[in-house]
C-alpha cells in the first residue's frame, strides 16, 4: 500500500492493512515488529569512524609542515654525502602520531557524550500496549500502533486518524501552511490529494496545537513523508558556539604572530651562523607548531561536551551548545510556579458546595485523568488531585473512573480557562464545566448577592494559597459541542474546590542562591494573584529589601511597552497571565540588556522560549513542542535544577577561561625562550625538545583544568557581562607575564647549568615542569593554591603526575635520553630545577594576591 493512499481507506480498512487493533498492539507484537522494521528514526548523516576521526587529525596545515620537516631532517644529509639521519625524524613522527591519537580519543569522547545527550532528549509518544496507554520513546513506535495525541504533542509518525475531538495540527514544517489545519475522521476519495488536504492524516514532525485524537501508525522512520526529505535534514553542519568562534579568531591572530617570530628565528639562526641551515629550519618549524594553539578550540569543545554530560546527570539536558556559555551570564530567571517552584502534588483541602453529590460527579467526569495499571491517577496534577480525593474518601471506585463515558467534550485551553464535558443523563445530556472561578461565574445565572458570596469565598480560599476551581452544570437535550459559547453559558453554579501545591523545600534555598549570585527570580503563573503572592512570599521572591511587586495579566495587558520597560525591574510576580504575555516580559528584560531565562511547558510557551536567551522546557509536564523550542530541558521540572545549571555554566566558563590562559601562557613561554636566546646568540632547545614539551604540557593539564570543580564563590559573584571580551587587558597582561617568567626561568636554568648539553637539559626540564607547576596555580584564577582541599582536584593531580613522569622518562631512560640529546643531572642540579619551578608557582600566587587586593579597592 503506497503511503499516499492511506487517506483513502476507512478506519477499519487501515487497521486491517496494518494488522493493528483499535485497542493497540501487544508488547510482544510491538517488539517483533520493531526488530523486523527497525526504529522509528530518520536516517542521520554518516557518522565518522574511529579511523576517519584519526585521519582527520592530519588535515591541519601545520601537521603537514611538521611531517615535511621530518622528511627534510631525514634526507637532507644525503645531499652532502652523509647517511640518513632518522633519529630526529622518528621523534617528530612519534609526536605527530601521539597528537593524532590523543585528538582521536578527545573527539570520540566528545561525540559519545553528545550522542548520549541526544538519546536522553529523544521525544516520547503515548501508545496503547496490551490495552493500556503507556509512554514510550517515539523511536519504539511501529506500524499498527495506536497512539493518543493532545495539544502540545509532536506527531511521532505518519498517522491515520481513528477518532478526534477538535484536533488542529500545525503542518508548516511539511506543507508550508502557517495556519493550523483542522482535522477530522473522514474517508477521502482523491488518491493524489496534496498533503495539506489530507484531513484524516497527521504527519511526523508536525505539532498538535488544539484538541486530542486517537490515531493509527501507518508509517515510521524513513517511510514517512518527513523521511522523504531526510537527506536535507542529515546534511546540517555542526554547531559552532560564539565562544568557539572567538577562540578561533584568537588562534588565527596568534598564528600570524607566531609564524612571523618563527621566520625571524630561522633568519637569525641562519645569518648568525649559530645553527646549521637545517637545524635553524627545524627549530623554526617546531617552534611554530608548538606555539600555535591549534588544539585550543578542540579542548574547549571537549570541556563543553563533558559539562553538558554532567548537567544531564543533574537533571538539565542542554539541547544547544551555545546555551552552556549563556547560562553563566543569566541575570533574570522567569519561572512558572506550578511544578517548578512547587511540588506539583496538588491535594484537595477544602470544598464549598450546596450539593456534594453533584460536585463529586462533576469532579469525576469533567476530568481527563486516567488510572494506570497500579490504580494511580495519571494526568494533569490538578485533575489527578480531584480523582485522588474521590478515591481516598471512597466517593467512587476505580471501576467508576475507568467506565466513564462522554457524549461530547470541549478541551481546556488557556484563552477560555474552562474545560467542558457532556454525559448522558436521562433523555438528554448533562453538561459539566470546570475552570477559573472568575470566568465560570460570569457564565452562571446567579443573583448579585449569591455571586458576591461566592467571590468572597473564592478570595478567602485563595488568600490561604489554595488553588481554587469552580464547577457548573446544565441539562440540555441535543447539545452542539462546536458552539463553545452556547454550551458554556447559562450554567448553574455547583461549588468551589480548593487545593494546595506546596512550595518545593529546595526552591527556597535556590531563590536565596539566585539573589547571592546577582540573579533576579521572577514568578509567572496563571493562578490567582492572592495565591501567587502567598507562594512568592513564602519562597522569598517577594518581600525583603528589593520592594518588588506583583501584578496581574490584566494590568500587564493595559501597559504599553514603554510603561512595561519602566516597571519591569520592579515586578517580581505576574499572576493570571496568558502564555503570550511571556514574550512581552522577555522582550522587556532584553531591552534592559539583561540575559533572560524563561521556563515553559505548553504549546503557547514556544515563542517565549525561543525568544529567551535560555529557553527552559519541562521534561515531565512539558509538551513536545515546548521542549523542541527550548535550549535546556529539565528532567525533574525543578527550579532548583535551573539554578544548579547556572552554577554549572559558570563553572564551565571559568574552566575554559583558565584552560585557555594556561595554554596561551605556556606557548608564550616557549616562543619567548627560543626567540630571546636566539637574539642572545645561542641555541636553548632543539626542535625535537620543543615538540616534546608541547606534547607533554598541552594535553593532560589542559583537560584537567577543564574539569576542575566549581570555585567556592562561583554563585557569590555577579553574572558575567557578555559584552566583556573573553580576555580583558589584565588577562592578556597576566598571560604575557607568566610566559615571560617561564622563559626567564628556563634561560636561568641554562646558565646555572653552564650552557652546553647540561644547560640545555636543565632548561628543557625547567621550561616543561614550570608549565606543569603553572597548571597547578591556574586551578583558580582568584584563590590561593594553599587554601584548596587537595582531594577535590584529583584530575589535576593525576595530570600533573602523569605529565611529570612522561617528562622524567626522557631523562631516566637511557635510549630516550640519548635520542633527545640530554644528560643526567646530579641531585643538586635537580634541586635547582625544582626551585625554579616553585618560583613559577609562587609568581602565579603573587599575581592572584595582587588581583585580590586590587578587587577590594
Amino acid at each position: 500500500m503506497e503511503k499516499q493512499q492511506w487517506h483513502t481507506l476507512t478506519e477499519r480498512d487501515a487497521l486491517r492493512e496494518t494488522g493493528g487493533d483499535a485497542k493497540g498492539l501487544s508488547r510482544a507484537e510491538a517488539v517483533k515488529r520493531l526488530e523486523q522494521n527497525g526504529p522509528n528514526k530518520l536516517t542521520e548523516g554518516k557518522k565518522k569512524t574511529l579511523i576517519g576521526i584519526f585521519f582527520a587529525q592530519f588535515q591541519d596545515l601545520m601537521i603537514w609542515v611538521l611531517i615535511a620537516a621530518a622528511a627534510v631532517s631525514a634526507f637532507a644529509p644525503l645531499l652532502s654525502g652523509k647517511s640518513l639521519e632518522l633519529a630526529d625524524a622518528a621523534i617528530i613522527m612519534v609526536v605527530v602520531i601521539l597528537n593524532a591519537v590523543l585528538g582521536t580519543i578527545q573527539e570520540s569522547r566528545a561525540e559519545a557524550a553528545l550522542d548520549a545527550l541526544k538519546e536522553m532528549a529523544a521525544p516520547n509518544a503515548k501508545a496503547y500496549r496490551d490495552g493500556h496507554l503507556v509512554k514510550i520513546p517515539s523511536a519504539e513506535l511501529v506500524v499498527g500502533d495506536v497512539v493518543a495525541l493532545e495539544a502540545g504533542d509532536s506527531v511521532p509518525a505518519d498517522l491515520r486518524l481513528l477518532e478526534c475531538n477538535s484536533l488542529k495540527v500545525e503542518e508548516s514544517a511539511l506543507t508550508g501552511e502557517s495556519v493550523p489545519v483542522e482535522k477530522m475522521v473522514v474517508t477521502l476519495d482523491d488518491p493524489g490529494a496534496p498533503l495539506g488536504d489530507r484531513l484524516n492524516m497527521a504527519f511526523m514532525g508536525t505539532s498538535v496545537t488544539y484538541g486530542r485524537a486517537g490515531a493509527l501508525v501507518v508509517a515510521t522512520g524513513m517511510d514517512t513523508q518527513m523521511g522523504a526529505i531526510a537527506g536535507q535534514l542529515a546534511s546540517t553542519e555542526k554547531e559552532t558556539t560564539p565562544l568557539q568562534k572567538k577562540l578561533n579568531q584568537i588562534t588565527n591572530m596568534l598564528s600570524i604572530g607566531v609564524l612571523g617570530i618563527a621566520a625571524l628565528v630561522f633568519l637569525l639562526g641562519l645569518l648568525s651562523g649559530l645553527l646549521e641551515p637545517l637545524e635553524s629550519f627545524m627549530t623554526a618549524v617546531s617552534l611554530a607548531v608548538a606555539a600555535i594553539p591549534e588544539g585550543m578550540v578542540a579542548v574547549v569543545t571537549i570541556v563543553l561536551a563533558m559539562g553538558m554530560s554532567r548537567m544531564a546527570k543533574q537533571g538539565a539536558i542542554i539541547r544547544r551548545l551555545p546555551a552552556v556559555e549563556t547560562l553563566g551570564s543569566t541575570q533574570v530567571i522567569c519561572s512558572d510556579k506550578t511544578g517548578t517552584l512547587t511540588q506539583n502534588k496538588m491535594t484537595v483541602t477544602e470544598i464549598s458546595t450546596t450539593d456534594e453529590a453533584l460536585l463529586e460527579a462533576a469532579m469525576a467526569h469533567c476530568n481527563d485523568s486516567v488510572l494506570d495499571e497500579t490504580g494511580r491517577a495519571v494526568g494533569d496534577p490538578t485533575e489527578t488531585a480531584l480523582i485522588d480525593y474521590l478515591l481516598k474518601n471512597k466517593l467512587c471506585t476505580d471501576e467508576d473512573i475507568r467506565n466513564r463515558k462522554r457524549a461530547g467534550e470541549i478541551p481546556f485551553d488557556s484563552d477560555r480557562k474552562l474545560s467542558t464535558v457532556g454525559i448522558e443523563h436521562g433523555a438528554g445530556v448533562r453538561i459539566f464545566v470546570k475552570g477559573a472561578p472568575d470566568v465560570l461565574l460570569s457564565r452562571c445565572g446567579m443573583t448579585s448577592s449569591a455571586g458576591i458570596a461566592v467571590e468572597k469565598k473564592n478570595e478567602e480560599m485563595a488568600s490561604r494559597a489554595l488553588r481554587v476551581l469552580a464547577f457548573g452544570y446544565k441539562d440540555v437535550q441535543s447539545p452542539n459541542f462546536s458552539n463553545v459559547r452556547e454550551i458554556e453559558s447559562g450554567l448553574t453554579f455547583i461549588g468551589l474546590v480548593g487545593m494546595i501545591d506546596p512550595a518545593r523545600p529546595e526552591a527556597r534555598e535556590a531563590i536565596k542562591t539566585c539573589r547571592e549570585a546577582g540573579i533576579l527570580p521572577v514568578m509567572i503563573t496563571g493562578d490567582h494573584k492572592i495565591t501567587a503572592v502567598a507562594i512568592a512570599t513564602d519562597l522569598g521572591i517577594l518581600g525583603g529589601r528589593d520592594r518588588r511587586v506583583a501584578i496581574t495579566g490584566a494590568e500587564l495587558e493595559a501597559m504599553s511597552d514603554a510603561e512595561l520597560d519602566k516597571r519591569v525591574e520592579s515586578i517580581a510576580v505576574y499572576a493570571r497571565v496568558a502564555p503570550e504575555h511571556k514574550s512581552r516580559i522577555v522582550a522587556a528584560w532584553q531591552r534592559k540588556g539583561r540575559i533572560v531565562s524563561m521556563t515553559g511547558d505548553g504549546v503557547n510557551d514556544a515563542p517565549a522560549l525561543k525568544a529567551a536567551d535560555i529557553g527552559v522546557g519541562m521534561g515531565i509536564t512539558g509538551t513536545d513542542v515546548s521542549k523542541g523550542a527550548s535550549d535546556m530541558v529539565l528532567t525533574d521540572d525543578n527550579f532548583a535544577t535551573i539554578v544548579l545549571a547556572v552554577g554549572e555554566g559558570r563553572r564551565i566558563f571559568d574552566n575554559i577561561h583558565k584552560t585557555v590562559r594556561f595554554l596561551l601562557s605556556s606557548n608564550a613561554g616557549e616562543v619567548l625562550a627560543v626567540l630571546v636566546t636566539t637574539l642572545m646568540g645561542f641555541s636553548l632547545l632543539k626542535a625535537t625538545q620543543i615538540l616534546w614539551i608541547n606534547l607533554v604540557t598541552d594535553t593532560f593539564p589542559a583537560l584537567a583544568l577543564g574539569v576542575e570543580p566549581a570555585e567556592k564563590d562561583v554563585m557569590g559573584r555577579k553574572p558575567r557581562d557578555q559584552k566583556v571580551p573573553f580576555f580583558d587587558g589584565r588577562a592578556w597582561m597576566s598571560i604575557g607575564l607568566v610566559g615571560a617568567a617561564e622563559a626567564a626561568l628556563a634561560i636561568t636554568a641554562y646558565f646555572w647549568g653552564g650552557g652546553g648539553a647540561l644547560g640545555s637539559t636543565m632548561a628543557f626540564l625547567t621550561l616543561s615542569l614550570s608549565q606543569l607547576f603553572a597548571a597547578v596555580g591556574f586551578q583558580s584564577e582568584r584563590h590561593s593554591i594553599f587554601n584548596i582541599k587537595l582531594r577535590e582536584h584529583k584530575a589535576l593531580w593525576l595530570a600533573f603526575a602523569g605529565s611529570t613522569l612522561l617528562q622524567l622518562s626522557v631523562i631516566f631512560i637511557p635510549p630516550l635520553r640519548k635520542l633527545f640529546d640530554l644528560v643526567m643531572l646530579t641531585g643538586f642540579e635537580w634541586m635547582q630545577v625544582v626551585a625554579l619551578c616553585l618560583i613559577m608557582l609562587l609568581f602565579i600566587e603573587a599575581q592572584k594576591l595582587v588581583a585580590r587586593i586590587r578587587d577590594k579597592d
